[in-house]
């Protein structure tokens, strides 16, 4: 019996997707839930499963092509536990026949990114060869970049003429270059960078937070925190924490404009960027507010984590009230974030670094960071913003401030 595999129903807002790379190809067999295909939206990788047991009768679109709600992807001929073992059983003959072929693009050294997924297929590479930069050895786009530039020259006997092209080390005097589609999401950023720029009133005001009681806090309870929560106790939480106290008493920065109103949420919903192989996401963690310091560490690794790997649903990803991103993992001193429309504040973090400082009249050596915070200046005004930033660097400098919010 033949079964069509169709497009999974498309998160709200979301009218197509593309087709990023096929897992199976004509005469394949499949078990049930085995995924097929990565559909690739303007926030998410969602995953195409087997309907049933079988045999990839036919492909119906190819890698790269657009593709909406309830359309055919392929067609599946069905089978019973004793025709997939049939098939089985001739695949390994065929296989013992055959020449040998790389490895599938999952390897021992850690599952692989969507892109990374994509470039390691598209160039027939041995996964399990691949060193894993990322977390429990997952493989990014860089790596697969990396490792083919180790050996060029086979690298390129081997990568079909269909691939995409791979920025190698030129020769002497060369001048490469290359051309390259922007992926979905990438293009979606900056479509969204692009309508901030134009439509908000944006301006950003700076401050500068002392963090030595904060890294006290942290130096005399972490280990007690991660055996008791089972997570580590970062800074995150402190801006989230100090971030929310500092929304309670000026709402406007918590707000968002719907055409010509202005909402303001009596709610939290803090959104904290994550920078992936993809480009820039920005988790939501609801009703911040509700959470605890371990609760708050936790809940970011998690969404982080998803985000980077890919199984981050679009509703994790929308409605937020208020954003936090930090330039300083990457080592930024100093930056004007942009606005995550149609929120009207973003707070950037930066580097934290040992600076001299006159405190109490003499000159000392401080743990630094700059605060960044852009606002659109058509709802937030000037003082606002200042004072705003304030409450954040006294919660900080003083976090009982944060126990008892004051």
């Amino acid at each position: 019996m033949s079964i069509e595999v169709k497009v999974p129903q498309l998160p709200e807002s979301v009218t197509d997707a593309t087709l990023v790379s096929w897992n199976k190809k004509p005469g394949d067999s499949v078990t049930r839930d085995e995924n097929l295909v990565d559909l690739e939206t303007d926030k998410v990788v969602l995953e195409v499963p087997a309907p049933s047991n079988g045999v990839i009768k036919e492909l119906r679109v190819g890698n790269g092509a657009t593709v909406t709600s309830g359309q055919v992807l392929a067609i599946l001929e069905a089978a019973d536990g004793a025709a997939v073992a049939v098939r089985s059983v001739a695949s390994v003959t065929e296989a013992k026949s055959a020449p040998e072929a790389k490895p599938a693009a999952t390897g021992s050294s850690g599952k692989l990114a969507p892109a990374a997924k994509r470039m390691v297929e598209e160039h027939q590479l041995d996964a399990g060869a691949i060193a894993g930069s990322g977390r429990d050895g997952r493989i990014s786009k860089g790596d697969v970049i990396q490792h083919i530039s180790k050996d060029a020259a086979p690298a390129a006997k081997a990568a079909p003429k269909s691939a995409p092209a791979v920025q190698l080390p030129a020769a002497a005097g060369a001048r490469g270059e290359q051309r390259v589609a922007m992926t979905r999401l990438r293009a979606r950023i900056a479509e969204r960078l692009v309508q901030a720029q134009a439509t908000a009133a944006m301006l950003t005001t700076f401050n500068e937070v002392d963090l030595t009681a904060v890294n006290e806090i942290r130096a005399r309870y972490k280990d007690k925190f991660e055996k008791q929560f089972g997570v580590k106790l970062g800074f995150t939480s402190f801006f989230i924490k100090a971030a929310i106290e500092a929304l309670r008493k000026f709402p406007a920065v918590n707000a968002s404009i719907d055409g010509n109103d202005v909402v303001y949420h009596e709610y939290y919903d803090i959104g904290v960027a994550v920078s992936t192989d993809r480009g820039l996401m920005v988790p939501v963690l609801r009703n911040a507010e509700n959470m605890s310091f371990a609760e708050l560490e936790s809940a970011v690794g998690n969404s982080a984590k998803k985000a980077r790997d890919g199984s981050i649903t679009l509703e994790e990803l929308t409605g937020g009230t208020f954003t936090i991103t930090n330039g300083g993992v990457f080592g930024s001193l100093m930056s004007t974030p942009i606005l995550n429309p149609p929120q009207v504040a973003i707070l950037g973090m930066h580097k934290i670094q040992d600076r001299p400082m006159v405190v109490d009249g003499e000159i000392k050596v401080r743990p630094m960071m700059y605060l960044a915070l852009t606002y659109d200046h058509r709802i937030v005004d000037g003082r606002e913003s200042v004072q705003f930033l304030v409450a954040i660097k006294d919660a900080l400098e003083d976090p009982a401030r944060l126990l008892l919010q004051l």
